[in-house]
């Protein structure tokens, strides 16, 4: 159960995002390239796109994310292994 402090954080955070911008920070690098965000203020999430430019963290979006951060790694690995 939520309390009226925390429901009155959200309320002002959101209104401190609307009226200044999110401030993102990276939460998890899926590559080099691609990394998805959160807002400190108002916990939005978004990730780059293939255009590079940010858009909302969708559950499609980071079930793509998770497959291509699994690729990349594999990737990653046997090219350490096939030069070592």
């Amino acid at each position: 159960m939520k309390t009226p402090s925390s429901q009155h954080g959200n309320k002002f955070s959101s209104f401190f995002c609307n009226l200044f911008g999110h401030h993102y920070t990276v939460s998890k690098k899926v590559t080099q390239h691609i990394k998805e965000y959160k807002c400190i203020h108002c916990q939005k999430q978004v990730t780059t796109d293939v255009s590079g430019k940010l858009s909302a963290l969708t559950p499609q979006m980071q079930e793509i994310n998770s497959t291509l951060e699994d690729m990349y790694r594999k990737r990653r690995s046997r090219v350490v292994h096939q030069v070592a």
